[in-house]
């Protein structure tokens, strides 16, 4: 028998990234509203059925307690009752910060990015394997384990940030059809269809990306002439090599902040 998600649930805090979470286990149908409790400094809107408040509720302990504060808020996470396990979405915060102020639970970090809202998303999950958790996560996109903690900032660079560069290249490539002459809101319906019909496509072959832009490239062709220009040494390859290491250094950088 498949594993089933925790049935009850506490979040502490409720921005983007887990309300968006929050929002996708509800249609997707995967918890109960009324078994979510979120404590949080002021109420937010919430799905309904949602309860809330600025403390834990009495009574029965969650099968699951998730962080959902932005990590410079570690410091005034309330006390955390022991037993549940501890899910942290905070960035940069490491497991033995994590457990040196939440001694009385077993922690698992997920690292998730925007687009689990449509359950498109990316969980990348380090700890103790839970099916449990698993199972939770798995209405949210593609949910992989990640064995070397230290491997957790490139994922966050690279899955969790990566939609804002995403974003920015969509807005690139409308802005290049622009200034060739085609009107800006023009360009900007065809490159986020073309992005997005891509990534489909990407998704669904059985052969890399890689190939299937030689695919799309005929020889000699205009794709090939434009891709000559993205493969120089200069070009798209050792920016988003730069990109991801920026991104991962800062990842590093908070986690130490996290520590002291």
């Amino acid at each position: 028998m498949s594993a089933k998600p925790p049935a009850g649930i506490w979040l502490v805090g409720c921005g983007n990234m887990a309300g968006a979470m929050l929002r996708r286990w509800i249609a997707a149908g995967t918890i109960d509203p009324a078994s979510v409790f979120v404590v949080n400094r002021g109420d937010r809107s919430l799905p309904e059925g949602v309860r809330q408040g600025r403390a834990f509720p009495e009574g029965p302990l969650p099968q699951m307690i998730l962080l959902g504060v932005k990590p410079q808020q570690l410091d005034a996470i309330p006390a955390i009752p022991a037993g549940p396990p501890l899910v942290s979405i905070l960035a940069g915060v490491e497991t033995e910060t994590l457990r040196a102020r939440f001694p009385g639970n077993r922690i698992v970090r997920a690292m998730p990015n925007l687009p689990v809202a449509l359950g498109k998303g990316v969980v990348a999950l380090h700890g103790e394997r839970d099916a449990a958790i698993e199972a939770l996560m798995a209405p949210l996109g593609l949910v992989e384990w990640i064995a070397d903690e230290g491997l957790l900032d490139v994922v966050t660079a690279l899955a969790g940030s990566g939609p804002g560069f995403v974003y920015r290249f969509i807005d690139a490539l409308a802005e290049a059809g622009a200034a060739l002459g085609l009107p800006a809101d023009q360009a900007g319906r065809l490159a986020i269809a073309t992005v997005e019909g891509s990534a489909m496509l990407a998704a669904a072959a059985d052969v890399s990306p890689a190939v299937l832009a030689d695919r799309v490239a005929s020889p000699g062709g205009s794709t090939r002439e434009g891709l000559n220009v993205l493969d120089r040494d200069t070009g798209l390859r050792p920016l988003l090599r730069e990109t991801i290491a920026a991104a991962t250094r800062r990842n590093a950088e908070m986690a130490a902040e996290a520590r002291k």
